[in-house]
């Protein structure tokens, strides 16, 4: 499958959150922990925004994150308030920069850890649902772009979570109709570059491990001599699929069938359940 994280809080250089904790995500591009596959190395890519821009920018490249130097570099000099970030391995389409994550559409980001099970039976059926005036943006084959085309047509700028509740209860029905029993598995990140919001779920109620860090001030408290804890505010936040790191008390597992809204002021964990459609 594939390792993301999502940033949100004061704005930090992304070699801060990307090489430098002892996890990091570079390290589990080699190393993961949690992941069905160790090794996630087909392809990686990071959006960010900045200052004026409302559109986020994006670096994808089809390679491994663990020895790209361009990465290595734009990492010690873009800073950001909000970004994603994300490491691909691949469940069998092709490698290539079209299909690394994350996606964009105008303001919006998307990335996915998980996949549709028997795609490729399903991807028709999937893509013709599509709304007509969105199919021409789709530019690779991954199941991930067609399921943020389907929630962007199923009205994502106006309501993610309904928008991706029906997006799950779409692709469940296709894939049942093709004999597929358990059709999806999910965790997956949308941003419009204030508010972000994350899924964690499966049709097997056996989903992909996704977590999120405590409240900084909990973490001052437990954690005073930690420099980077001392320099954020208490709004910062991070969802990961795997911990960053060991410290006691920094990661929290996000509940089964849930998802969670990052925003300032007013983080909020809600139950997710597919719509019918």
């Amino acid at each position: 499958m594939c390792r993301w994280l999502a940033y949100s809080g004061t704005p930090v250089l992304l070699d801060t959150i990307l090489y430098k904790p002892s996890h990091s995500l570079i390290d589990q591009s080699l190393h993961a922990k949690l992941g069905v596959e160790t090794t996630n190395g087909d392809g990686f890519g990071v959006g960010w925004y900045t200052e004026g821009n409302d559109s986020p920018a994006l670096f994808r490249d089809v390679g491994p994150a663990w020895n790209n130097r361009n990465l290595r570099e734009m990492a010690d000099h873009v800073r950001s308030s909000l970004f994603f970030a994300h490491i691909r391995a691949s469940t069998g389409t092709a490698v290539q920069q079209s299909n690394c994550h994350p996606f964009r559409r105008g303001r919006w980001m998307f990335m996915h850890n998980g996949a549709i099970a028997g795609f490729h039976l399903l991807r028709r059926d999937l893509t013709l649902l599509v709304d007509p005036a969105l199919y021409a943006d789709i530019e690779g084959t991954t199941d991930s772009e067609v399921m943020f085309h389907l929630a962007l047509t199923f009205g994502l700028e106006q309501d993610p979570p309904a928008a991706v509740a029906r997006m799950a209860g779409t692709v469940e029905r296709v894939g049942r109709e093709h004999g597929v029993e358990s059709p999806l598995q999910m965790t997956l990140a949308v941003t419009d570059g204030e508010s972000t919001w994350a899924f964690r779920y499966s049709s097997g109620h056996a989903s992909r491990s996704l977590f999120y860090s405590s409240r900084v001030d909990t973490l001052r408290r437990l954690h005073p001599d930690v420099a980077f804890l001392r320099d954020v505010s208490e709004e910062t936040r991070l969802i990961v699929s795997e911990p960053l790191g060991d410290l006691p008390g920094a990661w929290n597992e996000v509940p089964e069938s849930t998802y969670a809204v990052v925003r300032p002021g007013a983080d909020e964990m809600r139950p997710f359940a597919p719509a019918a459609v």
